[in-house]
């Protein structure tokens, strides 16, 4: 990860935002000490788990998903009043 010292952000803030937003965060740092972290708003976190399609590849939707169960629907209602 880059990291930039608080002059070198202040020079360049326009082009260091366009990268951060493309989701190549960086840090400041204030005399070699790491201050902040800049990153874009929609990046995940860290070992944060990406909860959309997480289960891709590992399961299967049989084709007659929707008409799972009809048989056994139609029964139950069929015998109400």
């Amino acid at each position: 990860m880059l990291t930039v010292n608080i002059h070198e952000a202040k020079t360049h803030l326009s082009r260091l935002v366009e990268q951060a937003a493309r989701g190549e965060s960086f840090v400041i740092a204030k005399a070699g000490k790491p201050m902040v972290k800049v990153t874009a708003l929609d990046a995940p976190a860290a070992g944060q788990v990406r909860r959309l399609g997480f289960m891709a590849g590992r399961i299967e939707v049989p084709e007659d998903f929707d008409r799972m169960g009809d048989a056994e629907i139609e029964r139950l209602f069929a015998s109400a009043p």
